[in-house]
Protein backbone atom coordinates (compact mmCIF):
# COMPACT_ATOMS: atom_id res chain seq x y z
CA UNK A 1 0.00 0.00 0.00
CA UNK A 2 2.81 2.43 0.85
CA UNK A 3 4.43 1.63 -2.51
CA UNK A 4 1.29 2.77 -4.33
CA UNK A 5 1.15 5.95 -2.28
CA UNK A 6 4.83 6.63 -2.99
CA UNK A 7 4.25 6.06 -6.70
CA UNK A 8 1.25 8.40 -6.70
CA UNK A 9 3.25 11.09 -4.88
CA UNK A 10 6.12 10.72 -7.36
CA UNK A 11 3.70 10.88 -10.28
CA UNK A 12 2.05 13.97 -8.81
CA UNK A 13 5.44 15.66 -8.50
CA UNK A 14 6.31 14.75 -12.10
CA UNK A 15 3.05 16.31 -13.30
CA UNK A 16 3.78 19.50 -11.36
CA UNK A 17 7.29 19.64 -12.87
CA UNK A 18 5.91 19.17 -16.38
CA UNK A 19 3.35 21.93 -15.87
CA UNK A 20 6.10 24.26 -14.68
CA UNK A 21 8.23 23.44 -17.74
CA UNK A 22 5.29 24.05 -20.08
CA UNK A 23 4.66 27.46 -18.53
CA UNK A 24 8.34 28.33 -18.87
CA UNK A 25 8.30 27.34 -22.55
CA UNK A 26 5.18 29.43 -23.16
CA UNK A 27 6.69 32.45 -21.39
CA UNK A 28 9.94 32.11 -23.29
CA UNK A 29 8.08 31.88 -26.60
CA UNK A 30 6.02 34.96 -25.77
CA UNK A 31 9.16 36.89 -24.91
CA UNK A 32 10.79 35.84 -28.19
CA UNK A 33 7.73 36.93 -30.16
CA UNK A 34 7.87 40.39 -28.61
CA UNK A 35 11.23 40.94 -30.30
CA UNK A 36 9.90 39.72 -33.64
CA UNK A 37 9.49 42.12 -36.55
CA UNK A 38 6.52 41.80 -38.91
CA UNK A 39 5.69 43.54 -42.18
CA UNK A 40 2.76 45.69 -43.36
CA UNK A 41 0.63 42.75 -44.44
CA UNK A 42 0.90 41.02 -41.06
CA UNK A 43 0.08 44.24 -39.19
CA UNK A 44 -2.94 44.98 -41.37
CA UNK A 45 -4.26 41.45 -40.91
CA UNK A 46 -3.61 41.46 -37.16
CA UNK A 47 -5.26 44.82 -36.52
CA UNK A 48 -7.89 44.50 -39.29
CA UNK A 49 -6.92 47.86 -40.75
CA UNK A 50 -6.34 49.18 -44.26
CA UNK A 51 -3.03 50.16 -45.80
CA UNK A 52 -4.06 53.82 -45.54
CA UNK A 53 -4.78 53.51 -41.81
CA UNK A 54 -1.41 51.89 -41.27
CA UNK A 55 0.23 54.74 -43.19
CA UNK A 56 -1.57 57.20 -40.89
CA UNK A 57 -0.29 55.31 -37.84
CA UNK A 58 3.25 55.69 -39.19
CA UNK A 59 2.81 59.36 -40.12
CA UNK A 60 1.38 60.51 -36.81
CA UNK A 61 3.75 58.39 -34.70
CA UNK A 62 1.08 56.04 -33.40
CA UNK A 63 3.11 53.00 -34.43
CA UNK A 64 6.93 53.00 -34.59
CA UNK A 65 8.50 51.30 -37.58
CA UNK A 66 11.70 50.51 -39.41
CA UNK A 67 12.08 50.94 -43.17
CA UNK A 68 14.53 48.92 -45.23
CA UNK A 69 14.67 49.39 -49.00
CA UNK A 70 11.11 50.68 -49.10
CA UNK A 71 9.65 47.92 -46.94
CA UNK A 72 8.22 48.69 -43.51
CA UNK A 73 8.66 46.51 -40.43
CA UNK A 74 7.06 46.74 -36.99
CA UNK A 75 7.88 45.18 -33.63
CA UNK A 76 5.22 42.88 -32.21
CA UNK A 77 5.82 44.46 -28.79
CA UNK A 78 4.95 47.91 -30.20
CA UNK A 79 1.69 46.57 -31.61
CA UNK A 80 0.84 44.97 -28.26
CA UNK A 81 1.62 48.25 -26.53
CA UNK A 82 -0.66 50.13 -28.94
CA UNK A 83 -3.50 47.70 -28.25
CA UNK A 84 -2.94 47.83 -24.50
CA UNK A 85 -2.83 51.64 -24.41
CA UNK A 86 -6.19 51.78 -26.22
CA UNK A 87 -7.84 49.06 -24.15
CA UNK A 88 -11.34 49.97 -23.04
CA UNK A 89 -13.44 48.09 -20.53
CA UNK A 90 -17.00 49.43 -20.48
CA UNK A 91 -17.65 47.77 -17.10
CA UNK A 92 -14.93 49.80 -15.40
CA UNK A 93 -15.79 53.24 -14.07
CA UNK A 94 -13.26 55.97 -13.31
CA UNK A 95 -14.03 55.93 -9.59
CA UNK A 96 -12.95 52.28 -9.40
CA UNK A 97 -16.46 50.85 -8.94
CA UNK A 98 -17.94 48.30 -11.29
Amino acid sequence: MTEIIDLLLALSQEIKDLKARIELIRATRAERLKDTWIDNQDVMQTLHISQRTLQTFRSNGTLPYSKIQGKFYYKVSDIEELLQSNYYNPNFKCDGNK
